[in-house]
């Protein structure tokens, strides 16, 4: 990976998904190098770039999407609430269905805002 893009993404990949970056929740290269962002977030990135990719030929329900919100969430007040620490690969997975299910309910939302205001724009006109 040239240099340049990989000071890009290990200053601005924490940032943008709020990462603790913390390595023991890391996934690593093979020089033990952890990826700038943990499993989890790692996950989330995974789950929106699958969302994005397949966001022509797939189309849960906004039902269907928020229930693929619902693992991550009840992994992370477990681990809030008790002793309990998950693994890298239940982070990684938890992660991805997030990331998917919000990305969905993201361009959901979108397409009714944009139908919703070309509609009211269309009754403005008319009027």
């Amino acid at each position: 990976m040239p240099t340049k893009l990989r000071r890009w993404l290990w200053r601005w990949l924490p940032i943008v998904f709020g990462c603790h970056c913390r390595p023991d929740r890391s996934f690593h290269f093979r020089d033990g190098t952890p990826f700038p962002i943990c499993a989890r977030c790692t996950g989330e990135l995974v789950g929106i770039l699958a969302a994005l990719a397949t966001e022509w030929a797939v189309h849960p329900s906004a039902a269907a999407a928020a229930a693929l919100l619902v693992p991550l969430i009840v992994d992370g007040l477990f681990q809030l609430c008790t002793a309990y620490e998950s693994g890298n690969l239940r982070r990684l997975v938890t992660g991805a269905l997030f990331g998917y299910g919000l990305t969905v309910l993201l361009l959901m939302s979108l397409g009714w805002a944009y139908r919703w205001g070309f509609g009211l724009g269309m009754t403005l006109l008319k009027s």
